[in-house]
């Protein structure tokens, strides 16, 4: 298999820029220590680009956060860091903080938690080159910061450089981040899911920005992601580490044409492929989870079923499930000027079907699904769901309304309240619209909890307690509480590694096709949408640009923009990727000239 991979150059050493000898690493809790990374040793080479994956819990951040010496006080550290042939394993805070950002840089997952939303970005930029040089001028450290800004690809710094960190899109908070990352020359970058929140044309951009960096600076950098697509885009070699050990190792190419062990092999068996849908539908090999959804309380299906009939009577009974018409939505903007984030789109969707909504960051797919549902109220336009239109409604009638439709948002952790148990967050719905109580409403959490493959006695834990998957169940178990007629899904699983999100999108499919609801699945996965739609619509700046069946827009677009979206998103294929990224490239600079 030909590769394009790239051979790291030694310059000004003779050994590995950064070496990892026997890595223990555990925290203490209540229960007594545990352990979180069991003894990895590795090294990364100077201009090598060194991928780190596996799924939540591997020990994969920990590892790579025990370098610069972020990890909390609770952590217990044994074994060898060294950053060419300083031990930084051996050092206090105080010597470590000279250490940080000349030595080793990080680039964090979401750079708006990074950022201080107080100062402006070229204040963060000149205290973090002026931390390191005490003698440098304020002017000289601003020359500087422009310097940088305009070597990440940030456009016109000069005029931008007092404007603050929401002021700016998420692309280019992350050209910030990386522009300090690399403020101080530092002999290896660390990137912590430097992509997950970007959409694939700016995650393309920010890919194509680290390589550069790698090949014009020779810096080394550490990838830890869960993407990999990204692995196969980016990486020279990928470890691959599961419960805190490391389980293969290998050239990017080697390792995904022939892994050896198993768990690398389920890893990427678990990675949706864009123009390659499985069959059923399923990434997981095992057969499909016969989903119960019978109630067998008596009350409870006695209960539900009278709400369903009342709720018949509000809507009509052949109509879509969604249908918006001509929607407008504006934000306001500076002064008197207004923003339009959604400019006239009209989309339905029918009873039973997934539609999927594509686009960049800012095109207005998530405030359209928030409209849908009336947590925006539009400009102008209409929504019908079920054929009734609830655009005007007042709050009190459009409540009896709310039972027809739900959501499942990206962060299932912003969304379910940390003091609550999960056996209230998940009653809530039912609590709210007055539905059940008693051992009837414990009849029906418990049942919700089956159908999303979670035991009773997860009732009575609280959020903190779950991992990412399984609060994502959680937050599918509480939408579905009502049993609502469309479901509106939000990224509902672009923060979780593949393994978990395979599982996840397979329980998915495995309920909506025993409820048989209607869904709205916003995503910036290309390759999940194909997995799941049965429609999609893609959005720029505001507007629909292209409707159509699955196969025809993801297979055959006519769209420019569409055309240009498939080819920016990354394939797990090494080989795929480099030619898919050259046409990409070349598409660009194309348009350009």
């Amino acid at each position: 298999m030909s590769t394009d991979t790239h051979s790291p150059q030694v310059t000004g050493t003779t050994g590995p820029v950064l070496s990892i000898s026997d890595l223990f690493i555990s925290f203490k809790t209540e229960d007594g220590p545990v352990d979180a990374v069991k003894g990895i040793s590795f090294d990364v080479q100077p201009g090598e680009i060194l991928a780190i994956v596996g799924e939540s819990g591997s020990g994969k951040s920990v590892t790579s956060m025990s370098v610069p010496g972020l990890l909390p006080k609770t952590s217990s550290i044994d074994g060898a860091r060294r950053v060419e042939d300083t031990d930084l394993g051996g050092l206090t805070d105080k010597q470590l903080r000279k250490h940080r950002g000349t030595d080793v840089a990080m680039i964090f997952q979401e750079p708006m938690t990074a950022l201080n939303p107080m100062y402006t970005i070229g204040w963060q930029l000149r205290e973090s080159l002026r931390a390191h040089n005490k003698d440098m001028s304020k002017a000289d450290a601003t020359e500087r910061a422009v310097e940088l800004l305009d070597l990440v690809g940030f456009p016109e710094p000069a005029k931008r450089i007092n404007q603050y960190p929401h002021q700016l899109s998420g692309g280019l908070r992350q050209r910030v981040v990386i522009a300090m990352a690399i403020s101080c020359d530092p002999k290896i970058i660390i990137a912590d899911e430097p992509t997950t929140a970007l959409d694939v044309t700016v995650q393309a951009e920010i890919l194509g920005l680290l390589r550069k960096l790698r090949d014009d600076l020779n810096t080394a950098i550490v990838l830890i992601t869960h993407d990999m697509g990204v692995v196969a885009d980016l990486a020279d070699r990928v470890l691959v580490m599961y419960q805190g050990e490391i389980v293969e190792q290998a050239p990017v190419a080697e390792l995904f044409a022939n892994p050896r062990e198993e768990y690398t092999k389920n890893l990427l068996a678990a990675v949706p492929v864009l123009g390659s849908r499985p069959e059923g539908r399923r990434l997981l090999e095992e057969q499909p989870t016969e989903v119960d959804t019978e109630i067998t309380d008596a009350e409870v299906a006695e209960r539900l079923k009278a709400v369903e009939e009342e709720l018949a009577s509000e809507v009509e009974a052949d109509a879509p499930a969604l249908e918006i018409k001509d929607l407008v939505l504006e934000f306001p903007g500076r002064g008197r000027s207004k923003v339009r984030a959604v400019d006239g789109v009209s989309l339905s969707i029918e009873a039973g079907e997934i539609v999927g909504l594509v686009g960049e960051s800012g095109s207005g797919k998530s405030t359209v699904g928030r409209c849908a549902i009336r947590l925006l109220d539009p400009t102008a336009g209409s929504v019908h769901v079920g054929g009734r239109d609830i655009t005007t409604l007042s709050n009190k009638k459009l409540r009896p309304l709310r039972r027809y439709f739900s959501i499942v948002f990206q962060d299932p952790a912003s969304t379910l309240d940390p003091k609550m148990t999960i056996g209230e967050s998940v009653a809530e719905p039912l609590v709210l619209h007055k539905v059940l109580e008693g051992n009837a409403l414990t009849s029906r959490v418990t049942e919700l909890l089956d159908q999303v493959q979670l035991s009773g006695h997860y009732r009575n834990r609280y959020p903190h307690e779950l991992s990412g998957g399984q609060r994502q169940r959680i937050a599918i178990a509480r939408a579905l509480a009502l049993e609502p007629k469309l479901l509106i899904a939000d990224e509902p699983t672009s923060a979780l590694d593949v393994s978990v999100q395979a599982k996840v999108l397979d329980l998915f499919l495995d309920l909506q096709q025993s409820l048989n609801f209607a869904c709205l699945f916003i995503s910036h996965d290309l390759a999940v949408v194909d997995l799941l739609a049965d429609r999609v619509a893609v959005m720029r700046k505001g507007q629909l640009v292209e409707v159509g069946e699955r196969d025809q827009v993801l297979h055959n677009p006519q769209h420019d923009y569409t055309k240009r979206l498939l080819a920016a998103a990354p394939v797990a294929d090494p080989t795929r990727q480099r030619e898919r990224r050259e046409a990409w490239e070349a598409s660009r600079y194309t348009k350009a000239e």
